[in-house]
This record gives structure tokens, C-alpha cells and sequence, in this order.
């Protein structure tokens, strides 16, 4: 255990960034009973594998935890391999797509790949909800939905929003906060986080707690993270999300699209530095001692040297700066080889080809958007076309960060 910092320090510390404690002298309590005895606080958060990716809105959790881990306690990463499939109404006004065991277990396997990025493995467990949930019978199922009445469940914003609008609600879901927050009780934790939207959930847990005798859980929320656009809950649907996968040059360029306002934020929940340190930013921005492109060049460099190293943002830094303050092509871009062939292509139809857009459709609005540069060149024409009857190289750019080298290969000459 971390002795080091007295109770009143490390509840500070682990209330940085939150935005709510479920009871704050519970939680006191239970940190003086844990250093009294030497018994570590068993710190749980549950993670459906619904995506094969975590981005920095999955981080600001986990990074969380780790300030638990930090201090002496056991932290459990729960993969809800078993929620995954119901799948969470969370947010939603239809019901979610369920997904298959495969699906469930190929992006539960990346997940585990990524966390420990950020946790310790040596101090973490690792558990599938559904060790205990699939050796469940009909009745011990029964037995749970006893537990919890209709009237709390329809008290949740999703349910009652979409019984007041005529839209269904299939009873499965319903389901999910029952199995969210037995998880809590088959674990027997002691402080379960989760993110604001998620505050129902954990609260069932809190009273499924009391249903089955043990002592009712803290419940910690953790804000939702805004994605790059600054106004929607960053999603790899949505695409406006930073994934911890990404190479260090895309994460690097995307933390700095992110607008000013944006980025006080992402250092509150993306960095290790404490809230004054974050509002001495702010002021020498606004007192003019701190250019905000230099403050966020800091952030991005903070946030590469977390998932990769500082090497790789120092590189990233400077690729950055060739790229966009210099305006010249990146040293190391992807590389797309197209036989020759006898006559031209049409350049939406390639960029749908390849990948830079996702339907010829796409390419053309880009094109017409002026975000397409062909040689350092805009494309205004929608209807330009490729030369593919020769030998050469193109190099494509979609967007402010694709960048493509086309290389065509020459048609080889009959033989005589």
C-alpha cells in the first residue's frame, strides 16, 4: 500500500477529474479501513468489447484506475464478454445490435493488447463477466430479476424517453443493468467507476449489493470525452476519435486539429497534471505569456509519449512541422502500386478503390470540398482522371493527414 500520502491526499487524488462520488465519506471509510488492515480496495470497471479499438475516451476510465493502482489497490478490468452480447441500451433510443460470441471474443482479445498501455499487468486483473454469468441456470436468472422492480428500471432516462415516445424496449435489455450489477456482486467490489452516462448501471450494483449482504460499492463517474469535433462523445463510429493504436504521426496531427477550448480539457483527462497546473496553462494563454499552438504541440507530445514513446513524439513533432507549418510532403507516407493498363481511371472512382474514400460518391464530395491534392496540386475537377498507360508517380492527399504515394507499375512489352 501507498503510505506515503495521508487519507485526505489520496482522496485529492483520486477525485482529480471526476464528476461524481457515490458517498465521498463512504469511500474515506473504506481507505482508512483498507490502510488500517493492509487489504487493498478491489477497484472494478467494465468494458464491452463492441469495438476493436480503445481511444482516449475509453482512457480517461482507465487512467483512472491506474491512479487506484497507484495507490495500493487492486484493480479489475472487466471485459463484459457476456453484456457484449446483449448489448447495452446505454444512450440509446433503439435497441442495440447484438453481437456474435466470435465478434465478442476477437475484439475482447485487442482489448487486452491495449490496456496495458496504461495499467500495470503485474497489478491487474483481468476477468470475463462471463465466467459467472454463463454458469447460470433459468432459475438463478429468475431468482436475480426478483431483486429489482419495473418502476426503478423504467426510472432510467433511455427506458422512460423511449416508453414516452412509442418505441420499444425489448425486455433483454432490461436485462443488462441486472447482469452489470451482478458483476459487482460475484466480484464483491468495493469501488466500481464508470462514465456519467453509465451512473444507472452502477448504482443497480450498489443495491444488488444490499440485496445479496455485502457492502454496497462506491460509485465513481468519470466525464464523457468530447471527440476532435468538440461537441459529440468521441466514437470511432463517428470518426472523430484519437484510437491508442493509432501511429504516433496520425495521433499526433489529430490532437492538433482539436480546437483551444477543446484542449484544456483533454489535459485535464489525457494528462497526469493536476487542475492548477491546467489553469496556469489557461492564464498564460490568456495573458499572452503562452502561445496556444505551443501548449497544444506540449499536449500532443504528451499524449504520443504515453502510448508510444518520447522518441516517436519528438518524431511525430517534426513530421508535424515539415507537413503543415512548412507545407511539405511527409518523409514516410503509404504506398498504393496499381498495374498499368492501357487507358486512364477516373480519380473518384480510385480514391474508392483504395480505400481514401468510402464510395465514389464520397471521393467526389471530397473533391468538391477541395480537400483532394494530386502532386501538391487541388483537384477541382470531379472528372479528373489518371494516366495509367506509363510509368509514374503520384502523390495523393484526402484530407488534411492522407497522404498516399501511387506508384504505377509500367505494362510489361509482349515478348517477340
Amino acid at each position: 500500500m501507498a503510505t506515503h500520502l495521508t487519507i485526505d491526499e489520496q482522496l485529492q487524488y483520486l477525485n482529480k477529474g471526476t464528476v461524481d462520488i457515490i458517498r465521498p465519506e463512504e469511500l474515506k471509510a473504506k481507505l482508512e479501513r483498507s490502510s488500517q488492515t493492509q487489504r487493498p480496495l478491489r477497484v472494478k470497471a467494465g468494458f464491452d468489447p463492441t469495438a476493436p479499438d480503445l481511444h482516449l475516451g475509453h482512457t480517461v476510465l482507465i487512467r483512472k484506475l491506474k491512479h487506484f493502482q497507484d495507490l495500493g489497490h487492486t484493480v479489475i478490468f472487466l471485459i463484459g464478454d457476456f453484456t457484449g452480447m446483449i448489448g447495452d441500451p446505454t444512450g440509446r433510443n433503439v435497441t442495440r445490435k447484438q453481437l456474435s460470441k466470435e465478434e465478442v471474443f476477437q475484439n475482447a482479445e485487442t482489448y487486452k493488447q491495449q490496456v496495458f498501455k496504461i495499467l500495470d499487468p503485474e497489478k491487474t486483473v483481468l476477468d470475463f463477466n462471463s465466467r459467472w454469468m454463463s454458469s447460470m441456470k433459468s432459475e438463478d436468472f429468475i431468482r436475480l430479476a426478483s431483486r429489482y422492480t419495473v418502476a426503478r428500471m423504467l426510472e432510467r432516462d433511455e427506458f422512460s424517453n423511449r416508453l414516452k415516445n412509442n418505441q420499444p424496449i425489448s425486455i433483454h435489455e432490461m436485462l443488462y443493468p441486472l447482469v452489470q450489477g451482478y458483476d459487482s456482486v460475484a466480484l464483491k467490489s468495493d469501488v466500481e467507476l464508470g462514465g456519467t452516462d453509465q451512473k444507472f448501471n452502477l448504482l443497480v450494483g450498489r443495491e444488488l449489493q444490499k440485496e445479496y449482504d455485502q457492502e454496497p460499492q462506491i460509485v465513481l463517474t468519470m466525464p464523457i470525452l468530447e471527440g476532435l469535433d468538440g461537441i459529440q462523445k468521441m466514437s470511432k463510429s463517428l470518426g472523430n476519435y484519437v484510437g491508442i493504436n493509432d501511429p504516433p504521426q496520425d495521433m499526433f496531427g489529430k490532437i492538433m486539429s482539436i480546437s483551444d477550448q477543446l484542449m484544456y480539457r483533454y489535459y485535464e483527462l489525457c494528462t497526469d497534471l493536476g487542475i492548477q497546473q491546467v489553469e496556469q496553462i489557461r492564464g498564460d494563454i490568456a495573458q499572452n505569456r503562452l502561445h496556444p499552438m505551443t501548449a497544444k504541440t506540449s499536449l500532443a507530445k504528451s499524449i504520443v509519449s504515453q502510448f508510444h514513446s518520447p522518441q516517436a513524439a519528438q518524431v511525430a513533432e517534426e513530421e508535424f512541422t515539415r507537413v503543415f507549418r512548412d507545407r511539405s510532403n511527409p518523409l514516410q507516407m503509404e504506398e498504393k502500386i496499381l498495374p498499368g493498363s492501357a487507358g486512364k481511371i477516373r480519380l473518384a472512382k480510385l480514391m474508392a478503390q483504395l480505400g481514401l474514400a468510402g464510395s465514389i460518391n464520397e471521393a467526389v464530395r471530397l473533391i468538391e470540398q477541395e480537400a483532394v491534392t494530386l502532386n501538391n496540386q487541388k483537384v477541382g475537377d470531379t472528372k479528373a482522371e489518371l494516366d495509367l498507360s506509363k510509368s509514374s508517380s503520384y502523390i495523393l492527399r484526402v484530407g488534411k493527414r492522407r497522404f498516399v504515394r501511387v506508384l504505377v507499375k509500367p505494362i510489361p512489352k509482349p515478348q517477340a
